[in-house]
């Protein structure tokens, strides 16, 4: 059995998250366990959708249908990533300064999506963990 469609997102989505996890505790100077969620660098999401379309070109080729579909839903997820989930946090960040003098209200968290360089990051790591899982375990 090939367990490597299975893997290769899990491992995306550890490689990435370790990744920012690192990067935010770098910059905090402190272990960042309040900054995990949406945002940052790199984006979890675009590493593991990029891992699958990616481990599907070099299993299958790029003219399977499956490497179609694999595309088609990174590039869904890559947009949600840039502009809807975005929009959401800039509305999250209006509501919490019309609401700052509110005593009972529960801060809304603004950093929902991601830059165009947490994208590509997410892409090239999703890229590399593919390829990983193919010359690692794949042969």
């Amino acid at each position: 059995m090939d367990f490597s469609y299975a893997l290769t997102p899990f491992l995306a989505w550890l490689v990435a998250g370790i990744m920012k996890f690192t990067i935010n505790s770098i910059k905090a100077r402190q272990l960042a366990f309040g900054l995990i969620g949406y945002g940052g660098l790199p984006s979890n999401h675009s590493a593991i959708v990029s891992s699958m379309a990616a481990l599907i070109a070099l299993k299958e080729g790029i003219a399977h249908p499956a490497f179609g579909v694999a595309v088609t839903v990174a590039f869904i997820v890559v947009l949600d990533a840039n502009s809807l989930r975005r929009q959401v946090g800039k509305h999250a960040e209006a509501i919490n300064k019309l609401a700052a003098a509110s005593t009972d209200h529960q801060k809304l968290r603004e950093r929902m999506g991601h830059t165009r360089t947490e994208i590509a990051a997410g892409i090239l790591v999703g890229i590399a963990v593919a390829f990983a899982v193919q010359w690692g375990i794949g042969r």
